[in-house]
This record gives C-alpha cells, structure tokens and sequence, in this order.
C-alpha cells in the first residue's frame, strides 16, 4: 500500500517531523514523499529516500501552497493512486486537510500520537478532552488521512534506503478569493521549534516575568522555551512561546514546568508530554496531579542547583 506524506520543509530543508512521519509510513506501507513548492535539493531528495521514500512528488505551485484550497488540490493530485496521507498536526495542515476530506471523501483524525493497521483499516491513537482520555480511532473511509504530532514517533533511516525518484505532478489550481498580496518571512528564533522540542521549560506565574533561569536550563537540556497563559497575558513573553489548547499543544520527551500552577488550559498543551517535572512552591498544585517528579519550592532555589549538577554529571 503506497503511503503519502506532506513534506514540511523550512528555506528547502525537510524538518525533523516529516522524517518522524517517514519512519510511521513504513510501517503502514511503501512511503511516497509529497513536496509543495519549488523543486526540492538533491540532498533533501537523498535524505527523504534515505528514510525509505521511494518517490517525491512535487508540486509547484507557487504562492498556492499558501491558500488552503489551493494546497489541498495540490495534494490531491499527488496522492491520487494513495490511500492513506500523513501530515504533520499543525493549525495550517489541519485547515488543509479538512479542505482535502472534502474534495476526496477521506475521513481524517489529527493530533494522533500514531497509527497502525488493524484489520485493513488505519486505526490512530491519541489523547483527548485535555488529555484525560486516551483514544483509539479506526477510519473506515475508503482514503485515511492522519495528521501526527511532532516527537511522537522516533525517527529512523530505513532499514534498506534507495533512491527515491523525483516525479513532477502537475496540478490544476482552483479559482479561490484569497490571494497572497505579501509576504514577509518572520525571523526564526534560535533552537529547535517549540511544537518539535524534545525538551521545553515553561515558565508560569511563578517566574515574576524573569525567564533567566528558564531559559538557561532550556538552553543547558537543548529544548525550547514554553510558557503558561498568564505569562503570555502579562506581556512577560510573547505569545509563540504559549503552551496550552489555544497555544502550542507538545509533546516532548521532557517537560519541566517552573512555577506554573497547571490550569486545564495549559495541562491540554502538554500532559501528552514523555516525562513530566514540576517546581511549585504549592504541594497542593494542580500540576503536581500529572507529574512524574515534583518539587516543592522556589524555581530561583531550585533551578541553580538542577544547572549546577547537571553541569557536573556532564562534566564527570
């Protein structure tokens, strides 16, 4: 079974998360690459066959791949002979995908923390409500499409890669009242994507608006900085660093939350999370609730000491 994937790529570079979906497509079938834009790199071919695509199909068309009913024609096109697509779960893709439900009668689930096939139908698992209940979904649509959360799914070269075949698809774009009138690239933060960290430090209410120590650890442990909603509202940091249901949802290996108390908004953004640590300086916390580790104190207390060990295990 042949097993479309929508590539994400930044300035032509495949992102981590669309290898991650590689590595779940082959377990369901024979993965093709799909590629919105202009022609991939012969390096970004070589890596997307090297994590077992055997074909990247690309579509170029141009400031289309902006318009959700444009980039969802695009994809139909490219995945007309497949029955099963893999997106990365983000607010774009998802809008893209419901607009490709409708076009090719698909039944779709995002957020899924990863797919198999059971009795000939894909069949997703994932959390929902907040996190509090853990779900299985089967789709029963003749076509499957499943959008994926970032770190859900390790990464792995195939075990014997080839050469995958780059294949021009050629799309018939539809009329649409949108159009891009400009556009201007926002400069990216230094460090690896909130949504695709293995590790975030959030900081909360409790940090006082001082994200020094927050961000310090991040940088020590390679992940990224989150915050909670209050942080964001009171204009301690900006919003793009918001954990939470109307935020970024995460799911990374590690999540150490730093004087965030663990209102239902911000636990639905990260309690899929690997590995939960917690620093309140209130036992009775919410937060406290789903964490693996919890510490009672002061993140100004405990921080310093968490660095000064961790940079002497490294350092032994």
């Amino acid at each position: 079974m042949s097993v479309a994937v929508l590539i994400e790529q930044r300035g032509g570079e495949v992102t981590r998360p669309a290898l991650e979906a590689l590595t779940l497509a082959r377990s369901l079938g024979s993965p093709v690459a799909v590629w919105l834009g202009d022609a991939p790199s012969a390096d970004a071919v070589a890596q997307l066959g090297e994590y077992g695509a055997t074909e990247v199909r690309v579509a170029s068309v141009g400031d289309g791949a902006r318009l959700p009913a444009q980039a969802a024609a695009a994809i139909a096109a490219a995945t007309a002979d497949t029955s099963v697509l893999i997106v990365i779960s983000t607010f774009v893709t998802k809008e893209i995908v419901t607009r490709l439900a409708v076009l090719t009668g698909a039944g779709v689930v995002v957020d899924a923390a990863g797919a198999e096939l059971v009795e000939g139908k894909v069949e997703t698992f994932q959390t929902v409500f907040a996190a509090t209940w853990n779900v299985r979904t089967r789709i029963d649509a003749e076509r499957a499409i499943v959008g994926i959360r970032p770190n859900t799914t390790q990464a792995s070269p195939a075990d014997q890669p080839g050469a995958a075949t780059v294949v021009d698809v050629a799309v018939e774009l539809p009329e649409t009242r949108e159009r891009v009138t400009h556009v201007e690239p926002v400069a990216q933060q230094d460090g690896v994507p909130l949504s695709e960290a293995p590790v975030v430090v959030s900081g909360g209410r409790g940090t006082g608006g001082d994200y020094t120590l927050v961000s310090e650890l991040a940088e020590l442990l390679g992940g990224a900085v989150g915050a909670s909603r209050d942080a964001t509202d009171e204009g301690w940091i900006s919003h793009e660093h918001m954990v939470g249901q109307t935020g970024t949802t995460v799911t990374p290996a590690l999540y150490v939350a730093c004087g965030i108390s663990g209102a239902v908004h911000h636990r639905g953004g990260m309690q899929a999370s690997g590995t939960i640590v917690s620093i309140n300086m209130d036992p009775d916390a919410p937060i406290f609730e789903i964490s693996d580790f919890g510490v009672v104190g002061s993140l100004f207390d405990v921080i310093p000491q968490a660095i000064e060990r961790i940079k002497a295990h490294r350092g032994a």
